[in-house]
């Protein structure tokens, strides 16, 4: 994220769910690509203002270094863009860090 859409080195916030294949409704296919068991989500919430083609190049890094160092297929990779206004996130002390300075 540091390389390609530019978000600060210490703005690492994560949280990773694992689940049972039975708690997952996903098609076999959708828009011609095959899936498979191991399918995995990738949804980054990040301010909004990225360009398409910026989006585009995210995409593919992370498709490819999941493919690259996890051995994982490319077709099980699905990732979501969620953007929001700056002034919607709070990092602490019920404070608006990113909004307009009262």
């Amino acid at each position: 994220m540091l390389k390609h859409i530019n978000v600060p080195a210490d703005d690492k916030f994560q949280v990773i769910t694992r689940h049972d294949a039975n708690e997952l409704v996903v098609p076999k296919s959708y828009l011609g690509i095959e899936y498979s068991q191991g399918i995995i989500f990738i949804q980054v919430t990040l301010n909004e203002g990225r360009t398409t083609e910026l989006k585009k190049k995210f995409y593919k890094a992370i498709c490819d270094g999941m493919v690259e160092k996890l051995n994982i297929r490319p077709e099980d990779i699905v990732i979501n863009l969620v953007e929001v206004n700056k002034e919607n996130w709070s990092f602490g002390h019920g404070e608006m860090q990113y909004g307009p300075k009262d």
